[in-house]
């Protein structure tokens, strides 16, 4: 799970792992004044400072171990080991802070790795249609983009079957190939 700063990728993990999850949150102080944006989420009062980690079984052959990677720009060496063997990622979107976004959804592209966006639908958002949201961030039409809610588990797993399900069809298609 990636994306920027307070999009939900707590959220994500931890409602949707089947193990109490591993978590590396923080206060967030003063000392962050000037360094993180906190626009549009003024009233966030922690932040990951690692990553989080959980775990589901989508069915008895299917385990997907769960990282969640911080938001903030002075975190993102992080990434690099975060991602090394991952199959894919879930890139978690705010449409109230859409920008942010492009960083994560470049650095999968970058390094060739698959992804989905789940757009987290904040009670207060505005809502878009997800075509509004893949010309917003000029997505290939092959990239799966869910709408999702990371407070709801069920929610949390359509999106990582999504995923999984896109994993497998490019897998198909590189086989043919």
């Amino acid at each position: 799970m990636a994306g920027g700063f307070g999009v939900g990728k707590t959220t994500m993990v931890s409602s949707v792992s089947e193990i109490t999850p591993l978590r590396t949150e923080e206060m967030i102080t003063e000392l962050s004044t000037g360094i993180d944006d906190l626009s549009g989420v003024e009233g966030k009062t922690t932040t990951t400072v690692a990553l989080d980690f959980g775990r589901i079984t989508l069915d008895q052959s299917l385990v997907l171990y769960l990282f969640g990677t911080p938001g903030q720009d002075r975190f993102w060496f992080l990434w690099d080991e975060l991602v090394r063997g991952a199959l894919g990622a879930v890139v978690l979107a705010d449409t109230r802070r859409l920008d942010n976004s492009f960083a994560a959804i470049d650095f999968f592209e970058r390094r060739g790795v698959s992804f989905t966006v789940a757009v987290n639908c904040f009670d207060d958002a505005q809502s878009y249609t997800i075509d509004e949201v893949r010309d917003a961030l000029d997505l290939d039409a092959r990239t799966p983009i869910v709408l999702c809610d990371a407070r709801d588990r069920e929610s949390c797993k359509a999106v990582l079957i999504t995923l999984v399900e896109h994993l497998i069809t490019q897998a198909r298609g590189s086989a043919v190939a």
